[in-house]
């Protein structure tokens, strides 16, 4: 049987009318306003992308370089208050803090990538990431805010971006924000040795 849902939709229209007038629909135009509500709701605007095809990316900027992250990796953001020193770590472990009770390293993403040279401007943020294995912070001046990227829109990295180890990066989207690998930083064996080490 071939459901005509102009015709449907019409009479639901009539069915709205009657209820504002006082008219309490028959058992049949309930059913009738139930299924279209639920033909409404399970149609997908044909010029919608599927969320598939984007990265859902949380930007930030730390010592003059603009990185993103997938949200997929993000467990929080929280305030940078206390953050404390650890001794014989590597330069890119700025110290450990205390988010209720949970002690996390504090990872600076350009010592880790070894970029030297750059001023250390007020840390007032941090990102916490993690992944089944592994969990910490990145320190971060501002959150730019949330946005969904287009994935055939991740560009690749400039040839003049030799700074950076290419393995620990996906692309860089059109505002310049450098896409991380987080999946790979996770798991990098630096992160994971002094991780256990701390424990």
């Amino acid at each position: 049987m071939k459901v005509v849902w102009n015709d449907i939709y019409n009479r639901l229209e009539n069915a709205r009318a009657a209820v504002e007038r006082g008219f309490t629909p028959s058992p049949e135009e309930r059913k009738l306003i139930l299924r279209a509500r639920a033909k409404t709701l399970a149609q997908v605007p044909k010029n919608k992308e599927s969320t598939e095809t984007h990265l859902k990316i949380l930007g930030f900027f730390l010592n003059g370089e603009k990185y993103a992250v997938e949200s997929v990796f993000i467990r929080e953001v929280c305030p940078l208050k206390e953050m404390t020193p650890l001794p014989c770590t590597p330069p890119f472990i700025l110290g450990i803090i205390n988010i209720r009770g949970q002690i996390l390293s504090v990872v600076d993403i350009n010592k880790f990538f070894g970029i030297t040279g750059k001023g250390t401007n007020v840390l007032n943020k941090t990102i916490i990431v993690h992944n089944n294995e592994m969990e910490f912070a990145i320190p971060a001046e501002t959150i730019t805010g949330v946005s969904y990227i287009p994935q055939d829109k991740i560009q690749p990295l400039p040839p003049t971006l030799t700074n950076i180890r290419a393995e620990y990066l996906k692309g860089m989207t059109m505002e310049q924000f450098i896409v991380l690998d987080m999946a790979r930083i996770l798991s990098d064996k630096r992160i994971v040795v002094n991780e256990e080490g701390e424990a």
